[in-house]
């Protein structure tokens, strides 16, 4: 009956879809166009003086908590979309709106002289947009760096630039990076402009085909002919403060019918995949007010009732930052809102995250109950999982003397984050990793104690592999592979910058005679894959590259594929690499990051990865970048999301969660029953906000 509904809805859309291909194409612009006469030529895609923005900071400092969580602050502005920031708080409260001499102005406010590769940048429009005149005024207040627009833009790293570099008038391609933070630029053109500092200026671009035809008023007029891009958004960008006013994009009459059906026929796409795929329905939900927290939960059997349950880990920063942060209260609780323990005090303001703090759910000692393993007050502490009593616990390693500030305030390591693995042979996950924030971490053996320690570039958080099959595992950490007894086996700390924000070694290619691959989400770095002798065999320079994922997203492809999204100066960029490493596609869905977690939805075979829980802009996408599955607008939380089997049937439910509440969302048609897809995952006794996760085909019996 369900699915009759959907699909008759699905029939009856085309009025719906036509309403939506209007607004988005512009036919409702963020200030009404003029009226047209009939004999008019032109089609008005956008135009706004930028009345109707909220006078102010068009955001607030959001720093790096949409790394992993949805925040509204990073939802469209109107027809506007902030593209780009860094982690200095000028430039994330770069884009202000606010009136002058009568007009309404959107201005940036910062001044960029640190970075080459980052640019701020706000965008509208559509990428189905193709052949266009893009007019907008602008005054820089500065000689000193470049301001103008963007158009046929593809994401903040791709597009083309026309504006003003000191005193050039400059027409550019952007694409991407050849090197870290050396982005490849090319110019198209360009001429002398004599302006003065602060002087209004107005530039138009026109693009047909592979024409490009760019102008200032009263001033030089470049043109090129390139290919690179087809189509894209337009966009307002500049290194300097500039205020920009009106703008407005135009088409021609036939273009703007063939952007309207393109639009229509991606919307009716996605209306049929997601009338094919199961609806989301709530199966469970508990309040958490209190003592609930934003991306900072572990799910486990802590009861041994056979049930996931939650535990929620409440946080104390010392600061600066979030370079020092513990525990400060863990509060335990079924999927049906029983409390079964809580250490520390509760505290409301104490649910921000922006990192990760030592906590796990496991049986550490393999006596088939599960302990809680934390980090509080400088000591490493075993509990009993059922009641939270401890069993036994030590002091975390001392704080090395080469440790530097500001990571070096007291004596002992707080503990950024656990990891469980066999470097002994045993056959049981019973072995630590515990580790400062970037660089040492140490091994522990089942009863806390040391065994070992190193000192690399360790990024967020490592991964275990059995690489030569002896039965031990090999721990890959940052960009270094060390074995079972702590001897460094390679490194790359020498030829890769910044850090690892996600690294896993996965055997992509199941053909018997294929070598696993390391695969390092490297931040400023981009996205590299080496093989397991520590050779890079592939390194795409993409931005700032993390929360990679790997699965079975496109069951027409040979072996495994991966996903990434950027985020620090340009986030929302997401990345989909095959088998071999290489880049198959690429999509710029929103303007935030996401832990793109994957998710065996269907149990047929192919999985699908969860953006947000956003109801606009969130939902499960599949190995093309459409989105088939849509969450309902039922006033559910959306600022995390976790991913696992919590009924039993082989497929994932999906939980979302605020500091306030927590829901657990399953199939329409749940249970299913049959042969199911049954992937194996990394085990939730190793969660982390920086896992690299890794799903490997299987079936169910």
């Amino acid at each position: 009956m369900l699915r009759d509904q959907v699909n008759l809805w699905v029939r009856c859309f085309g009025a719906l879809v036509i309403a939506s291909v209007v607004f988005i194409t512009g036919a409702f612009s963020s200030t009404r166009a003029p009226a047209q006469d009939a004999s008019s030529t032109d089609a008005v895609l956008l135009e706004d003086d930028f009345s109707r923005l909220r006078p102010g900071a068009l955001t607030s400092v959001v720093g790096a908590h949409t790394e992993y969580h949805y925040l509204p602050e990073f939802s469209p502005l109107g027809r506007w979309s902030i593209s780009t920031f860094r982690s200095d708080i000028g430039s994330q409260l770069a884009w202000k709106a606010f009136r002058a001499d009568d007009r309404s102005i959107l201005a940036q406010t910062y001044d960029n002289k640190k970075y080459r590769h980052f640019h701020p940048m706000i965008i509208a429009g559509d990428e189905q947009w193709r052949d266009y005149t893009f007019t907008v005024r602008f005054a820089p207040e500065s000689h000193r760096a470049q301001s103008g627009i963007v158009f046929r833009y593809r994401n903040d790293r791709c597009y083309y630039f026309f504006g003003v570099d000191e005193n050039r008038a400059v027409l550019k391609v952007v694409r991407h990076a050849t090197a870290f933070h050396k982005p490849f630029e090319r110019v198209l053109d360009s001429a002398h402009l004599d302006w003065q500092d602060g002087q209004q200026l107005v530039a138009r671009v026109s693009v047909q085909g592979d024409a490009i035809d760019a102008r200032f008023e009263n001033g030089p007029v470049l043109s090129a002919a390139d290919a690179t891009y087809a189509q894209g958004k337009i966009g307002l960008m500049s290194d300097v403060p500039t205020q920009f006013g009106h703008a407005r994009v135009t088409t021609t009459r036939a273009e703007q019918r063939r952007i309207v059906d393109r639009i229509e026929n991606r919307v009716r796409e996605e209306s049929r995949l997601q009338a094919t795929n199961p609806e989301p329905v709530l199966w469970k939900k508990i309040k958490t007010a209190g003592f609930g927290v934003g991306r900072n939960l572990r799910f486990g059997d802590l009861d041994g009732n056979g049930q996931l349950d939650v535990l929620f880990g409440q946080i104390r920063h010392h600061g600066p930052k979030d370079r020092n942060s513990e525990l400060s209260c863990l509060t335990a609780m079924t999927l049906d809102g029983k409390r079964l323990w809580q250490i520390g005090e509760p505290d409301p303001w104490k649910d921000h995250l922006t990192n990760d703090v030592g906590f796990q759910i496991h049986d550490l000692d393999g006596d088939g109950r599960q302990e809680v393993v934390y980090c509080m007050n400088m000591q490493i502490v075993v509990a009993d999982g059922a009641t939270g009593k401890t069993k036994y616990q030590a002091a975390t390693p001392d704080m090395p003397a080469t440790a530097k500030p500001p990571y070096d305030k007291f004596p002992r390591i707080l503990g950024d984050a656990l990891y469980f693995c066999d470097l002994r042979g045993t056959g049981h996950d019973g072995d630590i990793i515990i580790k400062d924030r970037y660089r040492h971490f140490w091994a522990l053996d089942d009863r806390l104690q040391i065994r070992w320690s190193g000192v690399c570039n360790t990024g967020h958080y490592p991964f275990a592999y059995d690489v030569n099959g002896d039965g031990r595992d090999e721990l890959a950490i940052g960009y270094s592979l060390y074995d079972g007894d702590g001897k460094p086996l390679w490194t790359l700390d020498r030829k890769v910058k910044d850090h690892a924000d996600g690294v896993a070694i996965v055997k992509f290619d199941p053909s018997p005679k294929a070598e696993p691959l390391v695969l390092c989400a490297a931040s400023d770095e981009g996205m590299f894959f080496a093989d397991i002798r520590g050779q890079i065999v592939k390194h795409h320079y993409l931005g700032h590259v993390q929360n990679p994922a790997v699965a079975n997203f496109r069951p027409d492809l040979p072996g495994l594929e991966s996903v990434s999204i950027n985020y620090w100066g340009n986030q929302g960029i997401i990345h989909l690499y095959d088998a071999r490493g290489d880049i198959y596609h690429d999509f710029e869905p929103c303007q935030h990051g996401s832990m793109c977690l994957p998710i065996n939805w269907t149990g047929t075979g192919g999985e699908y990865f969860v953006l947000s829980a956003n109801v606009d802009e969130g939902g499960l996408f599949d190995g093309w970048g459409r989105r088939v599955v849509r969450f309902p607008n039922d006033g559910h939380p959306e600022m995390c999301n976790a991913v696992f089997d919590a009924t039993g049937d082989c497929r994932d439910e999906i939980v979302v969660w605020d500091p306030n509440e927590l829901w657990v969302y399953t199939q329409d048609d749940n249970p299913k029953s049959g042969r199911l897809y049954n992937p194996v995952r990394n085990p939730l006794y190793n969660y982390s906000n920086y896992q690299t996760t890794v799903s490997l085909p299987r079936w169910s019996d």
